[in-house]
């Protein structure tokens, strides 16, 4: 069985007490409300917490969000990558958008039960959403060229200090940023290897894409 704490110490050791006190308490609470509502695969709660948590936080590695920072979380299912952000970041606002009104009443029962003010839970649609925001994130949502329209326009401010978009991503992202960089020409990308930074055989074929 894995040590939550150990592998939160491994690699996210400059995390405050707190933070990794609410952070232990989210596989309890998801186990609690997966039972009601399934926000997360069942058969994924086994490894929820590096699958999830681990994952959502791997996001830091490549940009850090900011003291008074407005952050989009588009498509955030159960709360992820948004809730382990903003446990971690406390200064920050995140919007949790999700069009699915069961998944946001669950995120917004896990932020009230760990006293999260800085989430504003919306079950709405990324495109209803009104900016400008500091950063846009969000973790296997859909293709890039689908989803860039959505959100363009709502960015206070393209590549500067980390301000962009950063998706969570999966396997070989070759023709999918092919794609994407034919539709949306001035755009830029980075493709980032989570595994170099978390060298668990879960993150092997896991990236987080930068987009400015």
């Amino acid at each position: 069985m894995v040590n939550h704490a150990e592998l939160l110490n491994e690699y996210f050791p400059d995390l405050a007490g707190v933070a990794v006190e609410k952070l232990l308490q989210l596989p309890a609470l998801y186990a609690d409300w997966n039972a009601k509502i399934n926000v997360v695969s069942r058969k994924d709660m086994d490894d929820f917490f590096e699958h999830h948590v681990i994952h959502s936080l791997a996001l830091t590695r490549f940009v850090k969000p900011q003291p008074g920072w407005r952050i989009l979380d588009v498509g955030t299912g159960g709360g992820f990558p948004g809730i382990p952000l903003a446990i971690c970041y406390p200064e920050t606002q995140f919007v949790l958008s999700d069009s699915i009104a069961k998944k946001i009443k669950v995120v917004q029962e896990v932020a009230n039960s760990l006293v999260l003010s800085n989430i504003d839970a919306r079950a709405l649609r990324a495109e209803q959403i009104q900016g400008p925001f500091d950063l846009v994130v969000s973790r296997a949502v859909t293709r890039l060229a689908g989803f860039y329209p959505w959100v363009k326009g709502k960015i206070r401010q393209n590549g500067v200090d980390g301000r962009g978009m950063a998706f969570l991503k999966g396997g070989d992202l070759e023709e999918e940023i092919r794609e994407f960089l034919a539709a949306y020409p001035k755009c830029h990308i980075e493709e980032k290897s989570i595994f170099e930074q978390i060298d668990r055989p879960f993150f092997e074929t896991k990236k987080v894409l930068l987009l400015t």
